[in-house]
């Protein structure tokens, strides 16, 4: 099939399509991981986005339920350049088309993706329409000037999870290929708002039990808890969109913080934090997203990242920066002053270097009583 596709800045394009059939519109931005592309597609952080995979060849093995990230897709579409509908793969349990048409996301290919990267990285993030059913470029334009822009939408509701549950599986064996279930020893609170379930592996590896909570869960109740000590810390996941819509969010995180019960905040997380603290993000040109970016600590960590916003160099005032990005010199992590919190932008779990950033869950593990 093919698709039409209209960026926010005028310039329109055709390619073809595969897996759903359908009409979409969101915010487009470039990941430069080489390799994860079904973790990229499961991120519940990329609700909202089209993403522009760098990596050449896409679909080559397959999908299968063990790399999962979350239990669905929450992302508009993919752009890749070459699409590979024969996978090959023993762990491959089906082609990537037939997961796309089954989570009704459309994929784009046969497509200059440095072009689309380069455009990126020179005229920043941009909204875009993209259509296998329309492609008439006046109808297309009119659909994405009446859509509401993705800094407008609350994108945490439709990811995070409906009741409470209990998260007791590790984190990936090499050997067994399989993930084993941990003994844990301390029980903690997590908000989802949209957390990756590698997170929560790793957060039971270091001996952290985890309680997950939606995301609109009372301070109140956790405080609760923590003053009862059934938890001992709350960790606050990753997710999707602009972080200064989440008031809600800003307020109970603020309730805990007065509560001095100690957290832990990644990628969405840090930046919330960060505001309840009174400090604002602001929003990067084109975001950090891929697999490959270096930070620096007292060594050199290879990270991996996906986040459009970020905290403001004057967090300095109210915390020690930990972390801070090689490529652009942005604070990757932080440690509050006189409080048990810290946090950091990038993902620990996503294993790009492959272990560099494991030590954080230890960190946070250690620092519970």
């Amino acid at each position: 099939m093919m698709v039409s596709i209209l960026l926010e800045n005028g310039i329109f394009l055709k390619a073809k399509g595969f897996g759903a059939n359908t009409t979409q519109v969101g915010e487009i931005v470039f990941n430069t991981s080489m390799t994860g592309y079904q973790e990229i597609i499961t991120d519940p952080s990329y609700a909202g986005q089209f993403v522009v995979f760098t990596a050449s060849e896409i679909g080559n093995v397959g999908v299968n339920d063990d790399d999962m990230e979350s239990n669905d897709a929450f992302l508009k579409g993919i752009i890749v350049r070459n699409y590979n509908d024969n996978y090959s793969n023993f762990r491959g349990e089906k082609s990537l088309n037939e997961f796309l048409k089954e989570k009704n996301i459309l994929g784009i290919s046969d497509i200059d993706t440095r072009y689309l990267t380069k455009l990126i990285r020179t005229e920043g993030s941009q909204m875009m329409i993209a259509s296998s059913e329309i492609h008439d470029k006046d109808e297309l334009e009119k659909i994405l000037k009446n859509s509401p822009h993705i800094s407008e939408i609350n994108y945490i509701n439709e990811v995070t999870t409906d009741k409470v549950y209990t998260h007791s599986q590790g984190a990936w064996n090499d050997i067994t290929l399989s993930y084993n279930p941990k003994n844990t020893s301390k029980k903690i609170a997590v908000y989802d708002f949209g957390v990756k379930r590698n997170i929560l592996n790793e957060l039971t590896e270091a001996g952290l039990e985890c309680e997950v909570y939606p995301a609109n869960t009372p301070a109140d109740k956790l405080i609760e808890k923590y003053q009862n000590n059934e938890i001992v810390g709350v960790f606050l996941s990753n997710g999707p969109g602009d972080p200064l819509v989440l008031t809600q969010v800003k307020e109970n995180i603020q309730k805990l913080i007065k509560a001095k019960i100690p957290m832990f905040g990644i990628c969405l997380g840090h930046q919330l934090l960060s505001i309840a603290h009174g400090y604002d993000t602001y929003k990067l040109k084109f975001g950090h997203h891929g697999g490959n970016h270096p930070v620096k600590k007292t060594a050199i960590e290879i990270t991996a990242q996906n986040h459009n916003y970020n905290v403001p160099e004057d967090i300095r005032d109210i915390a020690e920066v930990t972390h801070t990005n090689l490529f652009d010199g942005t604070i990757e992590g932080v440690k509050y002053k006189n409080e048990p919190i810290f946090s950091v932008q990038h993902h620990p779990e996503a294993s790009p270097g492959p272990r560099d950033s494991k030590y954080l869950f230890k960190k946070f593990s250690d620092m519970l009583k």
